[in-house]
């Protein structure tokens, strides 16, 4: 199943579900089904602490609601507003250095443990938004990357049991002000930037997914490839990240991990390669989708 949130003028952001190119509310799929809805706030961050444990049957719903043509229906996604597939997620976690060629192009050493930094959920943009920084950096650059989304509470998990948490994946964009990043020592100001993350185009749950530590990652900047690996090559693969994590932190439906970049990222090209107002970036997920972000 791919879930995309998307605009209701009356009832702001809601849960949808992506099926063909066209968006089913969940919502009103779970009510046609007999299953207990989302109540007033109908988004995906309340679907996975609803039924975050049972998304199979969801999936089952909106397939049905889509077969007998019932009024889930919205409309093709391309005449909607999406937004991030979670639009309120409580805690944004990322991942630094997290691929081998990417510690090594930054001249660093190899991390003992993950390196965990935070971002609001008041820096996410979907997936037809643009990326509006240029005002605030001369030095904006990309980052591709694998960002897993929790769909059931966990504290202190094991790494066998850490993808049992994950409600699915996305692609993400960690674009980040260099010059503002390195204005101290920590790095907030260049990566906490308000709406300066591209995220979805959907939450791509796991059964449609597979191996989340082999998917193929891809970067361009206007047509041009800037990264690619795949995500065997992490350091620290994804249920690592999720264990290491729950030590520390509680995680709770709706929540994000993003996984880390791979090498190729623009301040460390010679020259130097900065997004300019024009420019479009791209990052592709194998078997999660393309994420397609002009900047402004």
């Amino acid at each position: 199943m791919r879930l995309v949130s998307y605009w209701l003028d009356d009832d702001g952001w809601r849960a949808g579900a992506l099926l063909n190119e066209v968006v089913y509310d969940v919502d009103v799929a779970l009510l046609a089904s007999g299953m207990a809805g989302l109540g007033p706030q109908a988004t995906t961050r309340e679907l996975l602490r609803r039924h975050g444990q049972s998304l199979g049957q969801v999936a089952v719903a909106v397939q049905r609601a889509a077969a007998e043509r019932s009024s889930a229906r919205v409309a093709p996604a391309a005449d909607l507003s999406l937004g991030p597939p979670v639009t309120d997620p409580g805690k944004v976690l990322c991942i630094g250095l997290n691929y081998n060629d990417h510690v090594a192009e930054t001249g660093r050493a190899l991390p003992a443990h993950p390196d965990v930094f935070a971002k609001f959920a008041s820096t996410l943009i979907g997936p037809a938004d643009d990326i509006r920084c240029s005002h605030i950096t001369s030095k904006l650059d990309y980052e591709g990357e694998l960002a897993v989304v929790i769909g059931r509470e966990g504290r202190g998990v094991k790494p066998h049991e850490a993808l049992d948490l994950v409600a699915g994946v996305m692609v993400l964009n960690d674009v980040t002000a260099r010059d503002l990043q390195y204005h101290g020592t920590q790095w907030l100001a260049g990566k906490a930037v308000d709406a300066s993350t591209p995220c979805g185009p959907a939450l791509v749950t796991l059964d449609e997914v597979g191996d989340v530590q082999s998917l193929d990652l891809t970067t361009r900047v206007n047509g041009v490839q800037v990264q690619g690996s795949n995500t065997k090559h992490m350091i620290f693969p994804v249920a690592e990240l999720i264990a290491y994590i729950s030590q520390f932190l509680a995680l709770s439906p709706g929540d994000i991990i993003s996984t880390g970049t791979p090498e190729g990222i623009g301040s460390k090209r010679n020259p130097p390669l900065w997004l300019r107002p024009g420019d479009v970036v791209e990052v592709d997920i194998e078997r999660v989708g393309t994420l397609r972000s002009p900047v402004r």
